[in-house]
């Protein structure tokens, strides 16, 4: 087994027990914070391959894990420069890493009572630029948007409790005022 993959296998085996002991997202991201640093900051897992972006995405998402049922799945995300994702949230909990690069992280909170089909009103709250080692934490309906203000790719290691592409995960346009749903492209 090579090294990158020896540290996954490692990483989700400690994720497995985390989550077989608790099925809330707040205690989980607490317990998942510190093992998902140490990973990124490891750098074991990283490959060259990892920097690849779709150009039409505005960033590359690079599946690393995911369960037979697409729970725990990790991911390491690359952002162009100059890009990111819309606001959006992930529909199951999440944390993130900063490996390589920074990433400005912006939170949206919702303002309206989510009855209409298609609406939404989000409003921003606050920002966080995260770089290597440093940590962002989501619950299922938590809403942010991701950009690399940088001149290079940017590189983040993202850990789900369930594959994004097979939760309630929506995109928010803040300015028309809609939401809609929100699907990666993976490799």
């Amino acid at each position: 087994m090579t090294e990158a993959r020896s540290a996954i296998a490692e990483f989700v085996r400690d994720l497995r027990i985390i989550t077989a002991r608790t099925g809330d997202p707040r205690v989980i991201v607490a317990h998942v914070s510190p093992l998902v640093r140490d990973l990124a900051l490891s750098k074991t897992w990283l490959e060259a391959t990892h920097y690849e972006c779709d150009l039409d995405q505005g960033f590359g998402a690079h599946l690393l894990h995911e369960e037979p049922d697409h729970m725990l799945a990790v991911f390491a995300g690359a952002w162009l420069p100059g890009r990111g994702a819309p606001p959006h949230n992930h529909g199951t909990w999440a944390v993130v890493a900063g490996v390589d690069g920074v990433e400005r992280n912006t939170f949206w909170t919702r303002v309206d009572d989510g009855a209409r089909p298609g609406y939404a009103e989000i409003r921003k709250e606050s920002e966080q630029v995260v770089g290597p080692g440093e940590i962002v934490t989501f619950l299922p309906d938590s809403i942010h948007s991701v950009l690399n203000e940088t001149d290079r790719v940017s590189v983040s290691l993202h850990v789900y409790g369930r594959h994004v592409n097979h939760t309630h995960r929506f995109r928010f346009d803040p300015d028309q005022r809609t939401l809609g749903a929100f699907v990666l492209k993976v490799d």
